[in-house]
């Protein structure tokens, strides 16, 4: 009786198959993962911890998702607020793969989970910014809308196997024609804004002037009284000297009257009509000074 041989090309076949069967007999879950393990397309094992698990080659197949928080960045959408005001919001959120088995049957992957979490998370921020106004959105009660959002958008995640860690705005803009139409009405208040100061501005000047010219015409009245004091206190004691004079020498005194008559009606290229015997000339008619 002949013995069969053994085929080398045989043993390399089988020895593959056994390295083959055997890598598809187990599956790695990282630290950062969670498993589910599906039989036949059916979920067998779900949530499936860090670690090294057999499955059934060929009949069995494991999907891995990432357990840590990821972030969803969403983009800018329009809401309305409690005055009917457009706003533009830009938000993100924070959440992580909870349930592997709900999350593989109503998202499969991380794309589909994004999808449901950006229409729920947008619905109820637009419900609740709907019911706030602007300036509550902006300032006072951002922070209570915010959590109130991410209460109401996690029970709904719940069913996704999703937990909403947080929801946050990062910037509210308002539409593009809402811009300008601000701009136009800031810079129009701002005109007319500047126009009040310059109102106010030539009406203080104007009492300025006016206070300035009330003072100075005090002033100058002041002075005028003064130096008419002074000119008739001048004036007086002039007129003390002369009579002083006077008394003591009558003819000097004519005489420097005379002088000082001379030197005002003479100067000046001043015409005067008068014969010889005028009073005028009593001293050029004698040249030391006696009358005639």
């Amino acid at each position: 009786m002949a013995q069969a041989k053994f085929s080398p090309v045989a043993g390399v076949v089988i020895l593959l198959l056994l390295v083959l069967g055997v890598s598809q007999s187990f599956y790695i879950v990282d630290q950062t993962q969670r498993g589910l393990l599906l039989q036949m397309g059916d979920p067998v094992k779900e949530n499936v911890p860090p670690g090294l698990h057999f499955k059934m080659p060929l009949i069995q197949d494991a999907v891995i998702y990432d357990h840590r928080i990821l972030e969803y960045d969403a983009q800018p959408k329009e809401v309305v607020t409690k005055e009917k005001k457009a706003l533009v919001v830009d938000n993100y959120a924070r959440w992580r793969i909870e349930d592997t088995l709900a999350f593989y049957r109503t998202a499969r992957t991380v794309d589909g989970g994004i999808s449901r979490l950006n229409d729920i998370v947008y619905s109820q921020l637009r419900v609740a910014l709907g019911r706030h106004t602007l300036n509550e959105i902006v300032t006072t009660q951002r922070n209570e809308i915010m959590r109130n959002v991410a209460d109401q958008a996690a029970k709904e995640l719940d069913k996704f196997g999703i937990k909403l860690i947080d929801v946050r705005i990062k910037r509210t803009d308002l539409p593009e024609e809402n811009q300008k139409a601000i701009f136009e009405r800031m810079r129009s208040e701002r005109k007319q804004q500047a126009r009040k100061y310059r109102s106010e501005g030539r009406e203080e000047a104007e009492e300025l002037r006016a206070e300035a010219e009330k003072e100075r015409s005090i002033m100058l009245a002041e002075a005028r009284r003064k130096a008419q004091s002074l000119r008739g206190e001048g004036d007086a004691k002039a007129t003390a000297v002369y009579a002083a004079s006077y008394g003591k020498s009558p003819e000097f005194y004519a005489f420097t009257r005379s002088m000082e008559l001379y030197r005002q009606s003479l100067g000046n290229k001043t015409s005067l009509l008068l014969t010889p015997q005028s009073e005028l000339f009593q001293y050029f008619r004698s040249m030391d000074g006696q009358k005639e």
